[in-house]
């Protein structure tokens, strides 16, 4: 059924898709496109790859429009959503909201994940996507969060988001976003850190989840702050073999890019 579709959308002839990057900083942006080129040369699955980089005014990307399930990244849009909707009311979180949200995000907790899904709806949830300019990403329906359609391009921007100033989220709830993003459990600190400078401050959010199609998807959002560094990358995977295999594809990329920014 999906054959078609595909076919459409990518021709047989079509070459795979390449890193593009741009930058104000010269020889930046060829840089870190060989090196994430090279990252990713020798890893079998599909690799989607968003950075984007304040100081250096530097963007790279890898099928940035591709969609992919969600897994648990969704939970950094699903806590947005909530603190979005807040400031609309205008009330602080309650003390039931801030043990389930410090649940979602530093442990990865899936039944608080599930209450605070039920509890904003869809209408919130689309509300703030539409809020953030989050076009691209379709949340699961029936509850099933874990497979919201969701692109780097979109992850991008939830990031851009959450790390500045703007009229969506308030400074205090950026500022708890990437309180929890920084206090998440070390068993699941993988992925986008790999490899940061040790003067950097890191947030991250992982997913991983395994269906009978597509294998393994791991994700990986990461921010990263301080030192004079201001950067975020998103690298969505899927077709792995194991969630292993996964976490050693984005450690690669994440190490190229800290690397060439560093």
């Amino acid at each position: 059924m999906l054959i078609p579709v595909l076919a459409t959308a990518t021709p047989a002839a079509a070459a795979t898709p390449t890193v593009s990057c741009t930058s104000a900083k010269a020889g930046l942006a060829a840089k870190l496109k060989k090196d994430i080129t090279a990252a990713l040369a020798t890893r079998k699955g599909t690799v989607a790859v968003g950075l984007y980089d304040r100081t250096t005014k530097t963007t790279c990307t890898l099928r940035a429009t591709s969609a992919y399930d969600s897994a648990s990244t969704v939970k950094v849009t699903v806590l947005a959503t909530l603190l979005w909707d807040a400031k609309k009311h205008n009330r602080l979180l309650t003390s039931r909201e801030m043990t389930l949200t410090k649940a979602m995000i530093t442990k990865s907790d899936n039944d608080a994940t599930s209450t605070l899904w039920k509890q904003l709806g869809m209408t919130k949830i689309k509300g703030f996507l539409s809020a953030a300019g989050m076009t691209q990403t379709k949340p699961g329906a029936n509850n099933y969060w874990g497979l919201t359609q969701e692109t780097v391009t979109d992850e991008q921007k939830l990031l851009k988001l959450v790390t500045a100033k703007n009229s969506v989220l308030s400074d205090n709830s950026r500022a708890y976003i990437l309180k929890l993003m920084n206090q998440v459990i070390s068993s699941q600190r993988w992925g986008t850190p790999s490899g940061a400078p040790s003067k950097v401050t890191v947030h991250v959010k992982n997913g991983w989840l395994q269906r009978s199609t597509h294998g393994w998807r791991v994700h990986s959002l990461g921010t990263f702050s301080g030192g004079g560094h201001d950067y975020m990358m998103s690298v969505l995977t899927q077709d792995n073999s194991t969630m292993s295999y996964g976490i050693t594809t984005i450690q690669g990329v994440a190490k190229a890019i800290h690397k060439d920014l560093a």
